[in-house]
């Protein structure tokens, strides 16, 4: 495979694990909570990602990567989700994005594709949404991390332990 296509397939399912590991830590309650009122809780941000998996990953090669069905305001909106229905939207665009991906070839990073009309280049587009799911998860985490207070677990290496933990290349952590 080429070099790009294998690391943005390993930053996004780093992305995807260090959400999840978060999202674990979240309650049923704190899932659902934001900290203002103008501000999205971790459902809502999982609910807009998921929203922009499936509207940018169907039809990857083929289709404006936004949809003409998808509702991108209804994502920012507090409904009846429940954290399950959530998560099965959440698992289905990751699926969606590594289905899309594993099957590009070199000659594809320079196909030019559109999202909203405007041109990208196939490694413009992977590009764009590695660094749109990487500020989202980093809200996650952040949330995930507010609400767990002391009960908190890292999910890298722990303050004051640098010296005594080597990080894999797939971003795992071990005990040197």
């Amino acid at each position: 495979m080429n070099p790009f296509l294998d690391d943005a397939l390993l930053q996004f399912r780093k992305y995807k694990k260090m959400a999840e590991d978060a999202i674990a830590q979240a309650t049923a309650d704190t899932f659902f909570r934001t900290i203002d009122p103008g501000s999205n809780s971790i459902a809502i941000i999982v609910k807009h990602i998921a929203g922009n998996q499936r509207s940018r990953w169907t039809g990857f090669l083929t289709t404006d990567g936004e949809k003409p069905d998808r509702n991108r305001d209804s994502e920012f909106e507090a409904a009846s989700d429940t954290r399950e229905s959530l998560m099965a939207r959440w698992h289905a665009g990751w699926g969606l994005l590594f289905g899309s991906l594993a099957p590009l070839t070199d000659a594809d990073l320079d196909r030019v594709i559109t999202i909203r009309t405007e041109p990208h280049t196939v490694m413009q587009a992977i590009s764009r949404q590695l660094t749109h799911y990487a500020y989202h998860v980093g809200q996650i985490v952040f949330l995930a991390k507010h609400h767990a207070g002391a009960q908190w677990k890292s999910l890298s290496i722990p303050r004051g332990e640098s010296k005594e933990w080597d990080v894999a290349k797939d971003g795992s952590r071990y005990r040197a």
